[in-house]
Protein backbone atom coordinates (compact mmCIF):
# COMPACT_ATOMS: atom_id res chain seq x y z
CA UNK A 1 0.00 0.00 0.00
CA UNK A 2 0.87 3.34 -0.90
CA UNK A 3 1.31 5.50 2.46
CA UNK A 4 1.21 9.58 2.00
CA UNK A 5 1.84 12.08 4.91
CA UNK A 6 -0.61 14.13 6.41
CA UNK A 7 -0.26 17.04 9.18
CA UNK A 8 0.03 15.79 12.38
CA UNK A 9 -1.63 17.02 15.71
CA UNK A 10 -4.99 16.81 16.50
CA UNK A 11 -6.45 15.09 13.24
CA UNK A 12 -5.95 10.83 14.07
CA UNK A 13 -6.80 8.83 10.44
CA UNK A 14 -7.10 5.65 13.18
CA UNK A 15 -9.61 7.67 15.14
CA UNK A 16 -11.24 9.95 12.30
CA UNK A 17 -11.88 7.31 9.81
CA UNK A 18 -12.75 4.09 12.04
CA UNK A 19 -15.07 2.26 10.61
CA UNK A 20 -15.00 4.34 7.27
CA UNK A 21 -12.07 2.63 5.72
CA UNK A 22 -11.51 1.54 2.16
CA UNK A 23 -8.40 0.70 -0.20
CA UNK A 24 -8.39 3.79 -1.20
CA UNK A 25 -8.19 5.85 2.10
CA UNK A 26 -5.66 2.59 2.71
CA UNK A 27 -3.56 4.27 0.24
CA UNK A 28 -3.70 7.40 0.96
CA UNK A 29 -2.97 7.42 4.74
CA UNK A 30 -1.28 3.83 5.16
CA UNK A 31 1.35 3.14 6.76
CA UNK A 32 0.34 5.57 9.55
CA UNK A 33 3.59 7.66 10.11
CA UNK A 34 5.95 6.75 13.24
CA UNK A 35 4.44 3.50 13.72
CA UNK A 36 6.47 0.38 13.69
CA UNK A 37 6.05 -2.41 10.96
CA UNK A 38 2.54 -3.60 11.52
CA UNK A 39 -0.05 -5.55 9.51
CA UNK A 40 -3.50 -3.42 8.58
CA UNK A 41 -6.56 -5.43 7.45
CA UNK A 42 -9.72 -3.93 7.31
CA UNK A 43 -13.80 -5.98 8.52
CA UNK A 44 -16.58 -3.24 7.41
CA UNK A 45 -14.96 -0.04 7.34
CA UNK A 46 -13.21 -1.27 10.43
CA UNK A 47 -9.28 -1.00 10.79
CA UNK A 48 -7.39 -4.28 12.67
CA UNK A 49 -3.75 -3.56 12.98
CA UNK A 50 -1.53 -6.12 14.50
CA UNK A 51 1.84 -6.92 14.97
CA UNK A 52 4.27 -8.31 12.44
CA UNK A 53 4.49 -12.26 13.15
CA UNK A 54 7.67 -14.00 14.55
CA UNK A 55 10.61 -15.61 12.72
CA UNK A 56 8.65 -19.19 13.32
CA UNK A 57 5.50 -17.83 11.05
CA UNK A 58 7.52 -15.79 8.33
CA UNK A 59 9.37 -19.08 7.66
CA UNK A 60 6.69 -21.28 7.69
CA UNK A 61 4.88 -18.69 5.18
CA UNK A 62 7.65 -18.57 2.75
CA UNK A 63 8.11 -22.30 2.93
CA UNK A 64 4.66 -22.83 1.88
CA UNK A 65 4.96 -20.53 -1.19
CA UNK A 66 7.78 -23.15 -2.04
CA UNK A 67 5.61 -25.60 -2.13
CA UNK A 68 2.50 -24.29 -3.45
CA UNK A 69 4.47 -21.99 -6.36
CA UNK A 70 4.50 -24.83 -9.08
CA UNK A 71 1.04 -26.34 -8.53
CA UNK A 72 0.29 -22.41 -8.68
CA UNK A 73 1.58 -22.13 -12.12
CA UNK A 74 0.64 -25.04 -13.48
CA UNK A 75 -2.86 -24.00 -12.66
CA UNK A 76 -2.25 -20.45 -15.04
CA UNK A 77 -1.53 -18.74 -11.60
CA UNK A 78 0.79 -17.81 -8.50
CA UNK A 79 1.87 -18.42 -5.09
CA UNK A 80 2.43 -14.77 -3.04
CA UNK A 81 3.29 -14.00 0.12
CA UNK A 82 1.49 -11.01 2.21
CA UNK A 83 -0.94 -9.40 -0.80
CA UNK A 84 -3.91 -7.24 0.03
CA UNK A 85 -7.24 -9.21 -0.94
CA UNK A 86 -10.42 -7.49 -1.28
CA UNK A 87 -13.18 -8.79 0.19
CA UNK A 88 -15.87 -6.87 -0.44
CA UNK A 89 -15.80 -2.95 -0.21
CA UNK A 90 -14.79 -2.23 3.25
CA UNK A 91 -13.27 -5.30 4.48
CA UNK A 92 -9.38 -6.74 2.94
CA UNK A 93 -7.10 -9.41 4.70
CA UNK A 94 -3.85 -9.75 4.17
CA UNK A 95 -2.88 -13.22 4.43
CA UNK A 96 0.61 -14.46 4.66
CA UNK A 97 0.18 -16.69 1.69
CA UNK A 98 -1.98 -17.12 -1.19
CA UNK A 99 -2.48 -18.91 -4.45
CA UNK A 100 -4.37 -16.71 -6.98
CA UNK A 101 -5.81 -17.88 -9.79
CA UNK A 102 -3.99 -15.86 -12.02
CA UNK A 103 -0.48 -14.21 -11.72
CA UNK A 104 -0.73 -10.79 -9.83
CA UNK A 105 1.39 -8.85 -12.22
CA UNK A 106 1.78 -6.04 -10.07
CA UNK A 107 -1.91 -5.62 -8.69
CA UNK A 108 -1.54 -4.11 -5.36
CA UNK A 109 -5.18 -4.71 -4.83
CA UNK A 110 -6.30 -8.08 -5.40
CA UNK A 111 -10.23 -9.03 -6.06
CA UNK A 112 -11.64 -12.35 -3.62
CA UNK A 113 -12.54 -13.73 -7.05
CA UNK A 114 -9.05 -14.23 -8.05
CA UNK A 115 -8.15 -16.20 -4.82
CA UNK A 116 -8.20 -19.62 -5.24
CA UNK A 117 -6.74 -20.28 -1.77
CA UNK A 118 -5.63 -17.69 1.10
CA UNK A 119 -3.80 -19.20 4.19
CA UNK A 120 -2.42 -18.07 7.50
CA UNK A 121 0.14 -19.17 10.37
CA UNK A 122 -1.22 -18.38 13.95
CA UNK A 123 0.94 -16.50 16.01
CA UNK A 124 -0.02 -16.05 19.72
CA UNK A 125 -0.87 -12.21 18.78
CA UNK A 126 -3.37 -13.05 16.04
CA UNK A 127 -4.76 -16.49 16.77
CA UNK A 128 -8.31 -15.80 17.35
CA UNK A 129 -8.52 -13.65 14.51
CA UNK A 130 -6.94 -16.61 12.27
CA UNK A 131 -8.90 -19.37 13.61
CA UNK A 132 -12.00 -17.61 13.42
CA UNK A 133 -12.41 -14.17 12.17
CA UNK A 134 -10.32 -14.41 8.67
CA UNK A 135 -11.64 -17.53 7.53
CA UNK A 136 -15.93 -16.07 8.17
CA UNK A 137 -14.87 -13.26 6.34
CA UNK A 138 -12.98 -15.39 3.06
CA UNK A 139 -15.66 -17.61 3.23
CA UNK A 140 -18.36 -14.81 2.84
CA UNK A 141 -16.30 -13.71 0.01
CA UNK A 142 -16.66 -16.88 -2.03
CA UNK A 143 -12.80 -17.82 -1.21
CA UNK A 144 -12.76 -21.54 -1.89
CA UNK A 145 -9.80 -22.57 0.06
CA UNK A 146 -8.33 -21.06 3.70
CA UNK A 147 -5.09 -23.60 4.95
CA UNK A 148 -3.97 -22.63 9.00
CA UNK A 149 -0.93 -23.85 9.96
CA UNK A 150 0.57 -23.56 13.35
CA UNK A 151 4.09 -23.75 13.53
CA UNK A 152 6.66 -23.41 16.99
CA UNK A 153 10.68 -23.80 16.23
CA UNK A 154 11.05 -24.26 20.26
CA UNK A 155 8.73 -27.34 20.40
CA UNK A 156 9.07 -28.53 16.85
CA UNK A 157 5.70 -29.16 16.38
CA UNK A 158 3.52 -27.75 12.70
CA UNK A 159 -0.05 -28.42 11.92
CA UNK A 160 -1.36 -28.09 8.44
CA UNK A 161 -5.37 -28.20 8.10
CA UNK A 162 -6.38 -27.21 4.82
CA UNK A 163 -10.34 -25.78 5.07
CA UNK A 164 -12.73 -25.85 2.18
CA UNK A 165 -16.02 -24.15 1.35
CA UNK A 166 -19.07 -26.04 2.10
CA UNK A 167 -22.79 -25.71 0.62
CA UNK A 168 -23.66 -24.01 3.86
CA UNK A 169 -20.94 -21.36 3.17
CA UNK A 170 -18.57 -21.93 6.20
CA UNK A 171 -15.44 -24.02 6.18
CA UNK A 172 -15.10 -27.82 6.68
CA UNK A 173 -12.26 -29.58 7.27
CA UNK A 174 -10.63 -30.82 3.77
CA UNK A 175 -7.30 -32.49 5.05
CA UNK A 176 -4.74 -31.67 8.04
CA UNK A 177 -1.09 -33.12 9.45
CA UNK A 178 0.87 -32.76 12.38
CA UNK A 179 4.53 -32.88 12.32
CA UNK A 180 5.91 -36.29 11.08
CA UNK A 181 3.09 -37.07 9.67
CA UNK A 182 1.98 -36.69 5.76
CA UNK A 183 -0.24 -34.24 4.74
CA UNK A 184 -2.14 -34.86 1.55
CA UNK A 185 -4.72 -33.54 -0.46
CA UNK A 186 -5.52 -33.75 -4.42
CA UNK A 187 -8.20 -30.44 -4.55
CA UNK A 188 -7.68 -27.63 -5.47
CA UNK A 189 -4.41 -29.38 -6.70
CA UNK A 190 -2.32 -32.34 -5.82
CA UNK A 191 0.19 -31.38 -2.38
CA UNK A 192 1.83 -33.73 -0.38
CA UNK A 193 4.32 -33.07 2.49
CA UNK A 194 5.06 -33.27 5.65
CA UNK A 195 4.21 -30.11 8.22
CA UNK A 196 8.22 -30.90 9.52
CA UNK A 197 9.08 -29.17 6.27
CA UNK A 198 7.68 -25.77 7.80
CA UNK A 199 10.23 -25.53 10.38
CA UNK A 200 13.33 -24.49 10.42
CA UNK A 201 16.56 -26.82 10.18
Amino acid sequence: MRGSRYPGGEWDPLVELHGLWTPGLADRYLPIPGMPPVKYECQDGRLLVSRCEGADTVHAADELREILKPNAKSLGGGAYTTLSIQLSPKSWTQPDFAVLREPARGREWIPATRALLVGECLSPFSGVADRIDKPAMCAEAGIEYFMRVEVSYAKKYAEVVLLRLGDHGGYEVHAKALAGDTFETREPFPLRFDPTELLED
